[in-house]
């Protein structure tokens, strides 16, 4: 097996764990983080970023791009809103709550507001659990999924992709737990906590399926629904570690203290970088115009304002690619 490719935590998103982590006020684990006031968090030391966590937000904002608009499917430029579906529950610097514990902000937010900009639609968020983003996209009540969602192959069977930014994956361990995740040896005969549906489960799914076959001892897959189960999971020793996004992962760790990074990799697997993209159900003619609009957005510079924003430049494309190669599919 190839080495894994291994992603570094950058100083961006340390100084933006800094900043967070000096202005909460709810519980890190269970999604609810706030500042005081709803004024900017004070920047933390070293490359430290301004985060405003009020439902003031003050977005980042753009033009409409008449041409791009034209594309959209008649039905959606007919009512006039871009329905965004997204999980809730999840953490900074993802999607989560201002401090109204309403207000839905966030990276994934920000970027969806550019889209909505470019197309001339007014944008309606739709926070669900993970498992319904699916659900609602199959049964067309929202237009577009926007929620870290990384491009897999068995996904492409069903949904369409433009991607907006790098895919991303770590492990997460109580702290001093004294072992390294470097590739699926490590995880043999370990207690790991996923989310059901998503990439790290596969991912595991895989390396467990892989030990087995050499003789090693299977990985224990706890499936959790909710950040604040698998958090208390993690403290109380019932999991070696959680397998979530990279983002989440550090701004956990770095805000509380109690928990550590002990592997990072590519979301996709050995041999290719994973990719977190907007998604729609299949050939329903929306991805062309989201694909342009992350284009646009891209090439006039405020993609770039928003992952600034939230600690996250490193994860920048150069460009949103169409259904490219995605997650292979699990062999049967």
């Amino acid at each position: 097996m190839p080495p894994r490719r291994h992603v570094r935590i950058t100083a961006a998103l340390l100084g933006l764990v800094s900043a967070l982590s000096l202005t909460a006020c709810g519980n890190p684990a269970d999604g609810t983080g706030s500042g005081p006031g709803g004024g900017p968090a004070p920047a933390g030391s070293g490359a430290g970023v301004q985060i405003d966590l009020g439902p003031d937000q003050k977005r980042v904002s753009t033009s409409k791009v008449a041409s791009i608009a034209a594309l959209v499917p008649a039905e959606i430029r007919t009512k006039g809103t871009l329905d965004v579906v997204n999980a809730a529950g999840s953490v900074p610097p993802l999607t989560f709550y201002a401090t109204d514990d309403r207000t839905v902000i966030g990276v994934e937010p920000d970027i969806a507001s550019l889209v909505a900009d470019v197309l001339g639609l007014k944008l309606r968020y739709h926070p669900v659990d993970w498992a319904n983003i699916f659900v609602g996209l199959d049964s067309g009540k929202y237009d577009l999924g926007l929620s870290n969602i990384t491009v897999t192959e068995e996904r492409k069977e069903k949904y369409d992709f433009a991607t907006y930014r790098l895919d991303n994956i770590a492990f997460e361990a109580k702290k001093g737990a004294g072992w390294q995740v470097r590739g699926p040896r490590d995880v043999a005969g370990k207690a790991i906590g996923v989310a059901s549906g998503t990439n790290q489960e596969k991912v595991l799914v895989d390396w467990s399926r892989s030990n087995v076959a050499k003789g090693l001892k299977p990985t224990d897959i706890k499936i959790y629904q909710n950040t604040s189960d698998y958090y208390l999971a993690l403290g109380s020793g019932r999991l070696d570690a959680y397998f979530g996004p990279n983002p989440v992962a550090a701004y956990h760790a770095a805000s509380t203290g109690q928990t550590e990074i002990v592997g990072t990799f590519s979301g996709a697997g050995d041999a290719l970088q994973g990719k977190i993209a907007a998604t729609t159900k299949k050939d329903n003619g929306l991805i062309k115009p989201v694909h342009e609009a992350l284009n646009a957005v891209i090439g006039n510079g405020t993609y770039h304002e928003v992952l600034k924003r939230w600690g996250l430049g490193d994860e920048a494309v150069p460009s949103s690619e169409l259904n490219p190669p995605g997650l292979p599919k699990t062999a049967s």
